[in-house]
């Protein structure tokens, strides 16, 4: 046990250092640390089910999850028109701050009584939920303009923003199932308040770039296209009515499949090995999620190479395949665990080589600077009510069936469903944009103008 601690250590402490190595590339650097803190709620809930017997109810799990994901939902609408009307630095340190205020808050969470506790806790959580869902456009735009300062830079744009994007998302999910497995190696995996209090604590981490953030300056491209006057949205909307269809249905299709199979991963290996112990269930899942991370890297190289509509619709595609088969093969795919694990890991990676890396750059590149945080915004909340209900039905839909293997089959083939219909979307809807984004800002200067409509820029 000792021994798995100290490795556990070991990779944490790797993990870290990566962090503050990545970290150097501010302002490209934008780090959504949210998925760790919802990942971490997610294991902590069957233990707060054992301490907390009088406190912690189903109604009480539902709050805790909700309270974040509105959170989230309300942080990236407000901050997407926040940061277009005063600046994207004014929004990165202030949802920086946001995030660990919730953090600290739900950490110290106490009260009279265990219900006075987890009511403390779902109030906290509601507050790091409005910060992390900031994130999203705040993180996006920024990084998108960053890498727009150059030529050489701007050809690279696809994979920076995929790494400075996707990849820190998903290494959120990584790092949350080596945080748990670490705290319960060091309490020797017995129930202890102790777990869950230093759990929640480690999500203070976002203090690491916190000296980063607040040096940056706002992008070249907003200090010469942000619009101080009155926007014009009904004009706004006759132009964008499209790509704002396409790009948010996609970011709904991705998420309604990718976020219940991350989150439920542990889930499907218990109900496949129902002697596995929690510590082995929460390894597993890691493994699994462990397979997003090439696939952000692979998909960053793609949208340079190809195209962002093109890697977000052979994305889809493969996806789509891939999910296909797992519905149709998966009880011999099962009979074999270590082929299931692999197999299970490419369907998450599928997943982040096509819509996971493009989903953010598509919504930044197809609107112009003015607006890009509005869109974005959007769009991440429209792809968050995805998560959502995708998260909401998943189990339902596996208890409908007479085995848990057949409930399997049928989330995997609803799943693949999903990513088909978003690979036609991603297609039809999302515009072939122009990767200099000073091209989309002057064409919609001249639209305005063209329709009597002088803006104060």
């Amino acid at each position: 046990m000792v021994k798995l601690a100290l490795l556990a250590l070991l990779a944490l402490l790797a993990l870290l250092a990566l962090l503050a190595l990545l970290a150097l590339l501010a302002p490209l650097t934008m780090w959504p640390w949210n998925h760790t803190d919802g990942m971490i709620v997610g294991y902590m809930e069957p233990l707060f089910s054992v301490l907390y017997i009088d406190g912690m109810s189903s109604t009480m799990k539902s709050r805790l999850s909700n309270s974040y994901l509105i959170g989230e939902i309300f942080g990236m609408l407000f901050f997407g028109v926040l940061i277009d009307r005063i600046g994207r630095r004014t929004g990165i340190v202030t949802t920086t701050a946001l995030l660990i205020l919730g953090v600290v808050l739900a950490t110290a969470s106490h009260g009279k009584s265990q219900l006075g506790m987890f009511w403390m806790m779902t109030v906290a959580r509601g507050i790091a939920g409005f910060g992390a869902g900031g994130e999203y456009p705040v993180c996006a735009t920024s990084a998108t303009e960053a890498a727009d300062e150059t030529a050489q830079l701007r050809r690279r744009r696809g994979f920076l923003v995929a790494v400075t994007t996707d990849f820190a998302v998903d290494l959120g999910f990584v790092a949350a199932g080596l945080v748990a497995l670490i705290i319960l190696a060091c309490y020797h995996q017995q129930p202890s308040e102790g777990v869950w209090r230093i759990t929640f604590g480690l999500g203070i981490l976002p203090l690491t770039i916190c000296f980063f953030r607040v040096r940056m300056i706002n992008s070249t491209q907003y200090r010469k296209h942000a619009i101080k006057s009155q926007y014009p949205y009904w004009l706004v909307l006759r132009r964008y009515w499209k790509p704002m269809l396409g790009t948010s249905m996609a970011w709904f299709c991705y998420d309604f499949v990718t976020y219940p199979f991350g989150l439920f991963s542990s889930t499907i290996i218990e109900q496949l090995n129902p002697t596995n112990t929690a510590v082995e269930n929460i390894g597993y899942g890691t493994v699994i999620n462990c397979f997003y991370l090439p696939g952000c890297l692979l998909g960053g190289l793609l949208m340079d190479r190809i195209g962002r509509k093109q890697t977000m619709t052979f994305g889809f595609l493969l996806w789509a395949l891939w999910g296909f088969i797992l519905g149709g093969a998966l009880r011999p795919i099962q009979g074999v665990f270590p082929l299931f694990i692999v197999m299970y890991g490419i369907f998450q990676a599928l997943g982040e080589m096509g819509p996971g890396v493009s989903t953010f750059l598509c919504a930044s590149e197809s609107f112009p600077t003015p607006l890009r945080g509005h869109f974005l915004g959007f769009a991440a909340a429209v792809g968050k009510a995805g998560a959502s209900i995708g998260t909401e039905v998943f189990t339902p839909i596996q208890n409908s069936f007479a085995s848990p293997v057949q409930g399997q089959q049928a989330v995997f083939l609803i799943g693949a469903t999903f990513t088909l219909v978003g690979g036609v979307i991603a297609w039809t809807l999302i515009p072939d944009m122009s990767r200099e984004l000073e091209s989309e800002d002057a064409k919609f200067k001249t639209y305005l103008a063209e329709n009597g409509y002088e803006l104060s820029l």
